[in-house]
């Protein structure tokens, strides 16, 4: 992953930031964590979460499938944990058919944390017996995560960060490259530079405060009820609640926006920023001549999920800067009910909702 090289001078921790980020893989070998002896799945079928239809979460059933193999390239999984991401409400209720054409049914779930059971040919960089994390999601070239087995494609893996239970790095994947992408890659934070972030209290946006703030940045974010006081904890040094307060009326000459919302709160955010600042977005927003009105840089941030950026999160972790947030955890036969939880409402989940495959 690309990591900006310029002014990052500045406190021993700043300088320590940059270097876990830039380490070679190498330099954080480990022993593999104690797991399960390795070896082929005993039997042939396994319980998937899945849909048929589009729709709500009372379309997800709990169907028995057949195994994946691992072709080459792929590495099959036995699933420990999973997470649930806006995303994975998104395929299931069709909203990104256009962009993800899909034959049904299919299996849900993008995160995914367990052990490598097989290796496809050409795969070295995982062996069987391994703690690995990251993506299994069917559209990026797997079989999907909500299951006791899934497959991924190797270059969307990485050994799992040391210490950590398979719950909390299932909770990691997607909403950590993307904070890390978003606020080392796309804004280039620099120590003493002003950023917002929006939904602080996310699973994205509680990541993101984290990193901001290990790079020397003044972070504001916003967020409601009891997100407020978990911002703070997480660091922010300001925290506006979006129900009762409006952030384009507090904030001004600001460096960058990380933008997790959407709609209304993606085109207010341009009003506080600096010209020469930047917004990055997550939410896929609409072309409007914004940018050029504000002088600011615009970007839409698609995640790249790959081994590099799943090491650089990992160092992240290992170093103490990035700590996993787990709300509440639901076994894999109550995930109709870990989605509606998920989908209660804006301050209802504190960073992330956990699938538990194998307790």
């Amino acid at each position: 992953m690309p990591i900006a090289s310029g002014s990052w001078r500045g406190s021993p921790k700043r300088v320590l930031l940059l270097a876990l980020l830039l380490a070679a893989p190498s330099a954080c070998q480990r022993e593999p964590q104690a797991v399960r002896p390795e070896g082929m799945p005993s039997r042939a079928r396994m319980k998937a979460a899945q849909i048929a239809r589009y729709g709500h979460a009372d379309a997800i059933t709990l169907n028995e499938v057949a195994i994946p193999v691992a072709a080459p390239g792929q590495v099959l999984v036995e699933v420990h944990a999973s997470s649930i991401n806006p995303v994975d409400t998104f395929i299931r209720e069709g909203l990104r058919q256009q962009r993800f054409p899909l034959s049904l049914p299919v299996t849900l779930g993008y995160d995914v944390a367990g052990v490598v059971k097989q290796v496809g040919d050409g795969v070295t960089a995982v062996e069987p017996g391994e703690a690995v994390y990251g993506q299994a999601a069917v559209t990026a070239g797997g079989s999907g995560a909500f299951a006791e087995f899934a497959v991924a494609q190797a270059g969307r893996l990485a050994r799992m960060p040391a210490r950590l239970s398979f719950t909390d790095a299932a909770s990691l994947p997607l909403v950590g490259v993307s904070a890390l992408q978003a606020v080392i890659e796309y804004m280039k934070v620099q120590p003493g530079q002003k950023v917002l972030v929006h939904g602080g209290g996310g699973g994205i946006g509680s990541v993101a405060i984290q990193i901001a703030k290990s790079a020397g940045a003044y972070v504001a974010t916003t967020a409601t009820g009891g997100d407020l006081a978990f911002a703070r904890q997480l660091g922010a040094d300001q925290v506006i609640d979006y129900r009762s307060q409006r952030f384009d009326e507090l904030l001004s000459g600001y460096d960058a926006v990380f933008d997790t919302v959407g709609g209304e709160t993606y085109l207010r955010s341009f009003r506080v920023l600096r010209p020469g600042g930047i917004l990055v977005s997550m939410t896929h927003p609409p072309k409007t001549d914004l940018p050029e009105r504000y002088r600011v840089t615009a970007v839409d941030e698609s995640t790249r999920m790959e081994t590099a950026s799943l090491d650089a999160l990992t160092r992240l972790v290992e170093a103490g800067v990035v700590t996993p947030h787990v709300d509440r955890a639901y076994p894999l036969d109550r995930i109709r009910e870990a989605f509606e939880d998920k989908e209660r409402g804006a301050g209802s989940v504190r960073g992330k909702i956990a699938i538990i495959v194998m307790p």
